[in-house]
């Protein structure tokens, strides 16, 4: 018997009906392949739940000497390459799932679609849009496989191939949690059709204001509001701040209706990222935007947007969501996202849009309102209360709700130097996230109510 043999058996005894069979098993089976590389790697876990026979069969649990360890660990290492019970160095069944679902959530390269392929996905773009209300054409189907969107936008600058190649490699490098993956593009004249993973869930927009149903959201809950805020507030944060990369990452379409809301969760994904760089909106090389979506500006002076005349062009596009200066120049900025950014913010808290407009009987005109406005007329008066959306049935914590609207008008400050970087706003928003979900762990249901059904003298 060979040493081996014999630390194993001092190390684990056994029986000697089983040691027999085991041996013979081990002779009648030679192993005559020759040792494999992963016969030095270590067992998988589905391997170690599963010990030989030999093992399995001992009667009482021995707990070895030093020597003994060290010797039973050379003995496993020449069974494995010399019996059947060899170690394979594939990974487990859990193993290759864990590293499928990573796989998966790991950023891809780029895919330049042929257009021909994004004309049968679309059956020539006579299927059903996916949203009849968006003004940018949009299709859901299923392209290699996969389950997407296509937005058609209109190139507003010329873009050469090879640089349209380095700016989606560039993009597709990007990942966060909250931000819709950019997936591919297809170029076909004028139009570049962008091709996005689908999220299954409904816009910021159509869960604060059902038409239908005025008096329902399914935002009913304080915590959803601050997740969804907070969801927001990281994913531009990585955009401007976190992405790594050489670009200055200018978003440039923030709005309720670019805000994807999942379930069960509540947690919020952002539209459309890259969209500004790869259509032309935004130039690199002097940080300047040249035109925008027709679908989302109407002019109001001439249509020329040339370095000379830029001041003199008034943009009312996105109406509620365009800073000042932007209006101006026509020049997206990170601080123009900002702006954005905060408009989203009281639209979530109050549950209005950004505008409205009331006609007034006495004068016969109608007068417009900005959620901005209220929201400044709400904290310098001290009706925070009374400001936030009613549909929260009043359960809110008031003094976090006094931060968050502040925080916001912050962000829709006139001067875009006064206003905050997003990182500086996401570990604020943080920080009101935290203290919501003490606020609501510390509520309790009442119970010191007694009730009684005997009849009252």
């Amino acid at each position: 018997m060979c040493k081996t043999k014999m630390a194993t058996q001092a190390a684990q005894p056994i029986s000697a009906t089983t040691a027999q069979r085991a041996h013979h098993h081990h002779r009648a089976q030679p192993n005559t392949s020759p040792p494999s590389s992963s016969s030095s790697l270590p067992p998988s876990r589905t391997q170690r739940s599963n010990p030989p026979e030999s093992t399995r069969s001992q009667k009482q649990p021995h707990r070895p000497t030093t020597s003994e360890a060290s010797s039973s660990t050379s003995s496993a290492a020449g069974y494995s390459s010399g019996s059947s019970y060899k170690f394979s160095s594939g990974t487990s069944i859990s193993s290759r799932t864990s590293l499928t679902s990573l796989r998966e959530t790991l950023p891809e390269n780029p895919n330049i679609y042929d257009f021909k392929e994004i004309c049968v996905a679309t059956n020539n773009f006579l299927a059903k849009r996916y949203s009849s209300s968006s003004s940018t054409p949009s299709w859901r189907c299923d392209l290699r496989g996969k389950d997407v969107i296509v937005f058609q936008r209109k190139f507003w600058r010329k873009i050469e191939m090879p640089e349209l190649q380095e700016r989606f490699s560039v993009i597709c490098r990007s990942h966060h949690s909250s931000i819709i993956k950019l997936l591919g593009a297809s170029i076909s004249g004028d139009h570049i059709y962008l091709v996005y993973e689908f999220i299954n869930g409904a816009n910021l927009a159509d869960c604060l204001r059902n038409p239908r149903n005025p008096d329902f959201t399914v935002l009913s809950t304080w915590l959803s509001r601050i997740q969804i805020a907070t969801d927001l507030a990281h994913g531009l944060d990585y955009i401007h701040n976190q992405t790594g990369l050489s670009i200055n990452f200018v978003h440039n379409h923030i709005k309720s209706s670019s805000i994807i809301v999942t379930e069960p969760y509540f947690n919020s994904r952002i539209c459309h990222f890259g969209t500004a760089q790869l259509c032309g909106e935004i130039d690199e090389n002097d940080n300047r935007k040249q035109s925008k979506s027709r679908n989302e500006i109407s002019e109001i002076t001439e249509p020329d947007l040339s370095r000379s005349n830029s001041r003199k062009t008034q943009f009312q596009g996105v109406m509620g969501y365009m800073a000042p200066e932007y209006q101006i120049s026509g020049v997206a900025t990170q601080e123009t996202d900002v702006y954005a950014f905060g408009v989203v913010m009281l639209e979530l808290l109050s549950g209005d849009e950004p505008l409205k407009y009331r006609f007034d009987k006495s004068e016969r005109v109608f007068v417009k309102s900005s959620v901005i406005e209220s929201a400044t007329a709400a904290v310098d008066g001290r009706r925070v209360r009374t400001w936030i959306d009613k549909r929260l049935k009043d359960s809110f914590p008031e003094d976090v709700a006094d931060k968050l609207i502040r925080l916001g008008l912050d962000c829709v400050h006139v001067d875009p130097i006064e206003r905050p970087n997003m990182g500086r706003v996401a570990g604020k928003i943080s920080k009101l996230y935290l203290a919501s979900k003490k606020w609501s762990d510390n509520l309790r249901v009442p119970t010191e109510i007694s009730v009684s059904l005997a009849p009252r003298n």
